[in-house]
């Protein structure tokens, strides 16, 4: 017995006569998705940048290490992996469709007939095999822990992705750097590795950089990317995620969840957990760059825009920016 995969189809029933009257009933489902992350202060008034933008944002508690997120989301089956600006992350299993496996019980106490053919009854001269199913495709998700995992930390880490710790592991640190690789590539944000994105690995794909002199904090709005640059060349990509362009209230006054473009410099920064005037949150170590807008560490940073207008990396990478790489107040920020 073979049992088709796939959605449930329903039949619409049609009555002809003289005189037919019918009715169809739609059901609309939505789903809505509001994920950002907190504000800061107002922005001075003599701020440099003129913008709709929020005056900052927060982050939930921070976590030490990214690798100790949970993924944002089940990821897709990426047989094909278009490119896109909107995918969550994480990932999951299958919970079953009730496909009943060869040998099993199907409710009338005789075990399922396997299809084989013996030369005898009524198998109306059926003599091949049915066709198996498919094997699925035995892609890198999160929770795997091989040797094929270590492979590829070690390979994002020589391109440039923001990698500490080459564990063998696929944990949170492992899957922004994943997020970060496939916006690079144009590839599908949902964090498991398939053939694209293992071939994006392999050929190297790595951002290029907007400035060629100096110390520069390079923020790509259009792939959602942090770039720390250092005279033209890229020596760390990390997965970013900004303002989602949306409304919201804050203190009896309405703003736009909005990171503007243009060329800034750090001139504020500070060195601990820091809570938004605003009330939205606290955020990890920010930089403020522009008014109450600032890079700044997040326990969730999703591989699509959801923060009220700053930009969030994962807390490591946070540390690592403040604590490796530098961007002391006057380091230029750039956001395109």
């Amino acid at each position: 017995m073979r049992v088709m995969h796939g959605r449930p189809a329903h039949g619409v029933g049609a009555v002809v006569g003289k005189r037919v009257l019918g009715t169809l009933g739609a059901v609309a489902l939505t789903a809505g998705l509001l994920s950002a992350c907190g504000g800061d202060e107002e922005p001075p008034a003599d701020s440099a940048a003129t913008s709709s933008a929020s005056p900052g944002e927060s982050t939930p508690s921070p976590e030490p290490s990214a690798d100790e997120q949970e993924p944002e989301a089940s990821p897709s089956d990426p047989s094909s992996e278009p490119s896109g600006d909107g995918a969550d992350e994480g990932d999951g299993e299958d919970s079953g469709d009730g496909t009943a496996k060869p040998g099993e019980d199907e409710g009338d106490g005789k075990p399922q007939d396997e299809g084989k053919p013996d030369g005898k009854g009524d198998d109306k001269g059926d003599d091949k095999d049915p066709k198996k199913e498919p094997e699925k495709p035995n892609y890198i998700e999160y929770g795997e822990v091989s040797n094929r995992v270590g492979k590829l930390q070690q390979r994002l880490k020589d391109l440039g992705y923001f990698v500490t710790s080459v564990d063998k592991a696929y944990g949170g640190e492992t899957q922004q750097a994943v997020f970060a690789l496939q916006k690079a590539g144009g590839l599908y944000r949902d964090g498991v590795v398939g053939d694209a994105t293992q071939n994006a690995a392999d050929d190297g794909v790595v951002p290029k950089a907007h400035t060629s002199s100096g110390k520069v904090l390079e923020i790509d709005i259009d792939r959602q990317l942090v770039l720390a640059v250092e005279d033209g060349k890229v020596v760390k990509v990390i997965n970013a995620s900004s303002g989602n362009g949306e409304t919201y209230e804050a203190k009896g006054a309405t703003y736009t969840a909005y990171t503007p473009r243009g060329s800034f410099a750090v001139f504020r920064e500070v060195n601990g957990m820091h809570s938004s005037t605003l009330e939205l949150g606290d955020m990890w170590r920010p930089k403020f760059f522009t008014g109450g807008i600032a890079v700044h560490g997040s326990a969730s940073v999703p591989a699509f825009p959801a923060s009220h207008g700053c930009v969030r990396v994962s807390n490591s990478a946070m540390d690592w920016i403040w604590d490796t790489w530098g961007a002391p107040s006057g380091t230029p920020v750039v956001v395109y």
